[in-house]
């Protein structure tokens, strides 16, 4: 993101907050730490000094001054990198650096992802209904067995918009497929809008433009909003119809994360049909 295009209040209080967020991880630092010598001075203020961060990082003193000042200067992903690594900032605080210095921060591997032991047990324990994490970009981060047989969602870097929109199969399977692209449609674009500094949406909608017709004549509408709390329905192959009410909650230990579960819809016969669906073997390769 183009931080001068900004309006000039919104610079000043991206200038303050990094200004302060680099201050205050430096001062919860020793030369010690990082394994410099303290220098032997008793009255020295505790904390890093600007000198020794910039040295650490490989870059000049005044750039990284002019940096913690908030001064508008071309910064670097790889000289972000090297500051977060000399302050020691954790996957948040190393997130944050990136957004205020109008970066977006790389997105983390699959390894990386802090899906919390607690977190999948109660993903697992929803079986044998589906139940799966996103990310706020949709990213699929976590999933029982009985969301990958029911809806065929993978693992990895899968996403479930562009599953949506891209994958024949699961077209196929969705009923009311157009009246449910548009509501798929309407809480992306209001997700992006809640990151306004976050050009991965942007990124997203662009692909999905170019490959998708169907979402491309949707997104042209700009439909705002949806309900996270709703019914979905679909056309299994092996299973038939099922119906199943849905809930989105939040996970306030990662931001922007929802965790959707799943109930069969009463009086469907989806409860039935899912029970024995998730009695037979899985298949092999699947």
């Amino acid at each position: 993101m183009d931080i001068t295009r900004l309006p000039a209040e919104a610079r000043q209080r991206r200038s303050s907050e990094i200004r302060e967020f680099l201050r205050s991880r430096r001062s919860r630092l020793t030369p010690e730490d990082i394994g410099m010598p303290s220098g032997g001075s008793s009255r020295r203020a505790p904390g890093l000094r600007r000198e020794e961060v910039a040295v650490l990082a490989g870059v000049g003193v005044s750039w990284y001054t002019w940096l913690e000042q908030g001064r508008e200067i071309n910064v670097s992903a790889d000289v972000l990198e090297a500051i977060a690594r000399v302050l020691r900032l954790d996957g948040d605080e190393r997130e944050h650096l990136y957004l205020l210095a109008g970066l977006n921060p790389p997105q983390a591997q699959p390894a990386e992802r802090r899906i919390s032991p607690e977190l999948r047990r109660i993903v697992d324990g929803w079986l044998p209904k589906p139940a799966y994490v996103i990310d706020q970009h949709w990213n699929l981060v976590a999933l029982n067995t009985a969301a990958r047989r029911v809806f065929g969602y993978g693992s990895g870097d899968h996403n479930c918009l562009v599953t949506f929109f891209t994958s024949a199969r699961y077209q196929a399977a969705v009923l009311h497929w157009a009246d449910a692209a548009r509501g798929i449609v309407g809480k992306f674009r209001a997700d992006a809008a809640r990151y306004p500094d976050d050009p991965e949406f942007g990124r997203l909608a662009a692909d999905m433009c170019a490959v998708s017709p169907a979402f491309a004549e949707i997104w042209a509408e700009h439909p705002i909003g949806g309900a996270w709390q709703d019914k979905k329905a679909i056309n299994h192959p092996e299973a038939g119809d099922l119906v199943f009410e849905y809930t989105s909650l939040p996970l306030p230990d990662l931001p922007g994360h929802r965790l959707l579960l799943h109930t069969p819809a009463p009086g469907t016969g989806t409860e039935a049909r899912l029970t024995d669906l998730m009695a037979e073997p899985e298949p092999v390769g699947a």
